[in-house]
């Protein structure tokens, strides 16, 4: 993998996306209440805790991007496609505000999350609030076909807590199986992912072969999203993805990588399991010790499948946009950008 992005028009078309995404999203969560308001804007990197005004990292908006970047490639215009944009956004950042929660993380975009800032009780209202506006803000947008947008979005989150669901049930077993993995993901990443290109084929007006291929496409380049993810949360660099290094060794996740690893990598495969099946030390792993776990995913031969799973579903991606109609140009931006969510940085 290569370490920098690839593609002027994949950065460019990430930078319009935020350009239009940002006002209209700070007009939705200007709706919120005056707290839940505050730590929505903090959590999306627009203040400090105490409200005063900041440029922290907000996050590539690959999602909405997607969203906008479809329904022009099918002949619409970006704004046609803004509520679902600011929609997705939404989503997202709940199941973000939820998943540091649950997963006890404490910093994200190397800022503190919303929970160890606020508390539990906090992070779940409003990640339940930003879910609740994102239906309100869609189901007000002028398209006619608002209405089955919104129940794309309903079905879509729907898919991604069923995810949630299967992922939190994997750290209390000791075997996870590769399918049983791709089947979380497909839910907890890529059901999002997925509904953004439906969304913004839908609202963009096309026709439903169309939709269904870039629906197709969404999904695959969501798994793709995923598995590169489970490879940062390994070897990624702490500077550059927000996490300590060795982040989800030291929870112990099954993520891809480790459980392929477990499944197929024989000797140290079975070394690799038998480091999970044990309790971490008071105070947690040593940083030697998840150095030679990571080893072993690599030994075992996880990291080289999660790399050419990445690839192959970004090839399958790019597969299903040949059953599009779709404007030429923008076909490219949809190619670049499934490529950059396999290049980003390791």
């Amino acid at each position: 993998m290569t370490a920098q992005l690839t593609g002027r028009t994949t950065v460019t078309s990430l930078g319009r996306g935020r350009e239009l995404l940002d006002p209209a999203l700070r007009r939705a969560v200007a709706r919120l209440d005056e707290h839940t308001r505050l730590v929505a804007s903090y959590h999306l990197g627009w203040c400090t805790r105490d409200g005063e005004p900041v440029s922290a990292n907000p996050g590539k908006a690959l999602r909405p991007s997607l969203v906008m970047l479809a329904a022009e490639a099918v002949g619409g215009t970006a704004e046609d496609a803004l509520a679902g944009a600011v929609a997705v956004e939404l989503v997202h950042n709940f199941s973000l505000v939820h998943d540091d929660l649950m997963d006890r993380d404490t910093e994200r975009r190397h800022r503190e999350t919303v929970w160890s800032v606020w508390g539990e009780a906090t992070a779940v209202l409003v990640g339940d609030a930003m879910l609740s506006l994102a239906h309100e803000v869609l189901d007000e947008s002028p398209s006619p076909r608002a209405a089955r947008s919104s129940r794309v979005l309903a079905r879509a989150t729907r898919e991604l807590i069923r995810g949630q669901v299967l992922d939190m049930s994997f750290e209390t077993r000791t075997r996870v199986t590769l399918a049983e993995g791709l089947e979380m993901v497909a839910g907890k990443t890529g059901a999002l992912i997925a509904a953004s290109a439906e969304l913004g084929a839908l609202l963009g007006g096309a026709g439903p072969r169309t939709v269904a291929a870039l629906r197709d496409y969404g999904a695959q380049v969501g798994v793709a999203f995923q598995v590169v993810d489970d490879l940062l949360g390994i070897w990624g660099w702490p500077e550059r993805t927000g996490k300590p290094v060795f982040s989800d060794l030291r929870s112990r996740k099954r993520t891809l990588p480790v459980v392929w690893a477990v499944e197929h990598g024989s000797t140290a495969g079975r070394e690799l399991a038998a480091w999970l099946a044990t309790a971490p030390p008071p105070g947690g792993d040593p940083e030697p010790s998840l150095r030679a776990a990571a080893g072993l995913v690599e030994r075992a031969g996880g990291r080289a499948w999660a790399v050419q799973e990445a690839r192959d579903r970004v090839r399958r991606a790019l597969r299903a946009l040949d059953g599009a109609e779709l404007d030429p140009v923008h076909r490219t931006e949809l190619a670049e950008l499934a490529e950059f969510v396999v290049e980003r940085d390791l």
